[in-house]
């Protein structure tokens, strides 16, 4: 059964290119993962500064194992975006959470049904 991790991050306005610059940057950072499935980057629309970052894996096991390389090594600043002589860039964000859940169901287009495992 898919799991699925939503990052939720406060993102001031002024820093809101900033945080979306540095996503495109670390562009194909997951895709390559074992049991990766799913990435979009939400920005909020109106009456809120928090932006959502979803992502779907095929279990717990991937996604820790993903954390646990790669993505530290992205979430440290390894993933592009860095500055000149190497420091680690100023967080875009001034919190974040994280968000965990399992899929029970799931609907596409001229489908529907529970989930499968």
């Amino acid at each position: 059964m898919s799991i699925v991790k939503i990052n939720v991050l406060t993102v001031p306005e002024e820093q809101r290119e900033t945080l979306e610059k540095r996503f495109a940057a670390r562009a194909g950072a997951v895709e390559n993962s074992d049991g990766f499935e799913w990435f979009e980057l939400l920005r909020p629309v109106e009456g809120t500064d928090t932006y959502l970052v979803y992502t779907r894996w095929r279990s717990e096991e991937d996604f820790q194992n993903w954390m646990s390389g790669q993505g530290q090594a992205a979430h440290r600043g390894g993933g592009g975006g860095g500055t000149e002589g190497g420091e680690r860039p100023k967080p875009a964000a001034t919190g974040a959470t994280l968000w965990s859940f399992e899929v029970v169901q799931q609907a596409a287009p001229g489908r529907s049904g529970p989930a499968t495992e």
